[in-house]
């Protein structure tokens, strides 16, 4: 997936095959488990598996955790066993594991779940509905959320779990009073793109929840999801009356204004019912996204009106509304008006922006040097100056200043994640991938389980590198944490696409999609359609993914690529 919030150093660090903290690790993990394997017996075999599950090899550490599971006879390790064979897509090592896990008296819907998981890998639709039946029964209040989550992440392909999901709803079993429930397999319906069984689903929560605001919302999702857009705002209108006395409501309403891209539509739901801080600066934040000054002045002017002494927030607000309307004298004077506390130390951040768009940039970086040196400010505030200096830097254009703010920063908080993060950033920007990939790997030698700089590492080396099997390892460590992250699913079908395996890579792009609406990963799967031949598709997913971000660099790449 695309970097997003972490920078790099000037040369890498060599890096070890076992660092400290994985030894660390392994030994809690064997410690852990040594009472119950008092003659040590899986020992060598979890250690071995500690070690391949942090190398990013998968394969080796489910085999390594199934012997030691056996040796030990550990329900707990046997079920650990079949989690990573499943990530794996070692079928038949977790069909193994799985049995284990049953035969130590695994039971629950972790285990009904693994179970339908591989029927559906195994291509048997009939077993996978049965066991999924099963587990909504046996849990009527949470047994839906793990079959949602076997469809969602579990199937093969999107058409495989669209027809099991049929089947689901034909048989009944969906919890009939669970509103929440309904919605949510109407939800996986519309972004399995099954537009008649959506309307199925639709019709049967109206027949059940008559007069509920919230199946309204649902109908709205798929009005929107149908490209009836005029439809959906029009449902939205008749029920946004509701939202007055309802504040969770209210928000999903805005949720679905979201979606149309109506951000005033979403400041004005906001505005209804009781305001607190939170609410004027969720409004402000949408007004400032839909670029809507003249309601955005009215608010500003509102707030200002309304306090004669206002207090640090609404100070602070106040700051951030003249800056977004370009009042920059007057966001300065708000700022340096914000009293000691937490909205402090973001007025100081934010008054050296305000300096810097007033072209007084001596004083900018004097303000955030001073931020930098005090001894008084809280430690986030101080690593953060760091941050917005070379920010500033770079736009500026001024590499080396840039450069020196990062080092200073990493002289005062040495390895600190965000400032490495924030570096490598930077350095990929600017195509310094050797610098990139060095402070990602900074950041792993002191959190080797950092599961965000795993995955841009390993991002980073499949997009802009050939060294393809490196990527893949770092990004099967990442997936072996979170298996369901859409990031991560992201990340992974990019790499099995530059590895060759563009089928594969096709059916985890797809279930990335299912799991989020992300310009990124609509690219990457037009892409990946294009190169296959599919361009009507292709250019389906282009436009899709120009809807959501039109300036996304992925999405730029793969046009200017295809010459599209």
């Amino acid at each position: 997936m695309a970097l997003s919030g972490w920078l790099g150093s000037a040369a890498a660090e060599p890096s070890t095959p076992v660092s400290a903290a994985v030894l660390a690790s392994a030994k809690s993990t064997i410690q852990a488990r040594a009472a119950k394997d008092p003659t040590g017996a899986s020992l060598e075999s979890l250690l071995s598996g500690e070690f391949a599950l942090q190398s990013g090899k998968l394969n080796e550490a489910a085999e390594a955790y199934l012997k030691a599971a056996r040796a030990a006879n550990d329900v707990g390790l046997a079920e650990r066993a079949t989690g990573i064979a499943i990530v794996a897509k070692q079928d038949a090592l977790a069909a193994d594991a799985l049995g284990l896990w049953r035969k130590l008296g695994g039971k629950g819907s972790s285990i009904g779940a693994a179970e339908a998981t591989l029927s559906l890998r195994r291509g048997d639709d009939r077993a996978a509905l049965r066991q999924l039946n099963a587990l909504m029964e046996s849990d009527p209040e949470a047994g839906w959320r793990q079959a949602l989550i076997v469809l969602t992440s579990g199937s093969k392909d999107p058409k495989q779990a669209a027809r099991v999901l049929e089947k689901l709803v034909d048989g009944g079993k969906i919890p009939s009073g669970n509103l929440m429930a309904w919605v949510a397999f109407g939800g996986l319906s519309q972004r399995l793109d099954q537009p008649k069984l959506t309307e199925r689903i639709v019709a049967e929560v109206v027949d059940r929840f008559p007069g509920e605001p919230r199946v309204a919302l649902l109908r709205v999702s798929q009005l929107r999801e149908s490209g009836k857009n005029d439809e959906a705002r029009q449902m939205l209108q008749s029920i946004v009356a509701l939202a007055d006395r309802d504040s969770n409501l209210r928000a999903l309403i805005a949720e679905q204004y979201e979606a149309l891209n109506d951000f005033q539509a979403v400041a004005a739901t906001l505005a209804r019912g009781p305001q607190d801080e939170q609410t004027y600066s969720l409004r402000a934040s949408y007004l400032a996204r839909a670029e809507d000054k003249p309601t955005l002045t009215k608010l500003y002017d509102e707030l200002r009106e309304n306090a004669a002494k206002p207090d640090p927030s609404r100070r602070l607000l106040l700051g951030q509304l003249a800056e977004f309307l370009e009042r920059y004298e007057e966001a300065l004077a708000w700022y340096q008006g914000v009293p000691a506390g937490q909205p402090r130390s973001i007025a100081r951040l934010r008054s050296s922006n305000v300096l810097h768009k007033l072209k007084r940039n001596d004083e900018a970086y004097a303000n955030l040097r001073s931020i930098q040196s005090d001894a008084s400010t809280g430690d986030d505030a101080r690593r953060d100056a760091y941050i917005v200096e070379a920010n500033l830097r770079g736009e500026d254009k001024n590499d080396a200043g840039e450069n020196d703010a990062f080092a200073r920063g990493l002289a005062a908080f040495p390895d600190e994640p965000e400032i490495l993060y924030a570096r490598a950033l930077s350095w990929e920007r600017r195509d310094d991938i050797a610098r990139a990939e060095a402070d990602f790997r900074r950041i792993l030698v002191a959190e080797p389980d950092n599961i965000a700089a795993l995955n841009a590492l390993g991002y980073t080396l499949a997009d802009r590198t050939t060294r393809y099997q490196e990527a893949l390892e770092l990004i099967e460590r990442a997936r072996a944490a979170e298996p369901d992250n859409y990031a991560i699913v992201d990340s992974y079908g990019w790499v099995l696409y530059r590895i060759g395996r563009v089928s594969e890579a096709e059916t985890e792009l797809r279930r990335a999609l299912t799991m989020q609406k992300d310009a990124e990963i609509a690219a990457h799967l037009g892409e990946v359609l294009w190169q296959s031949g599919k361009k009507d598709e292709a250019r389906k997913y282009f436009e899709q993914a120009r809807k959501i971000d039109p300036d996304n660099r992925s999405l730029s790449r793969a046009l200017k690529k295809l010459g599209l």
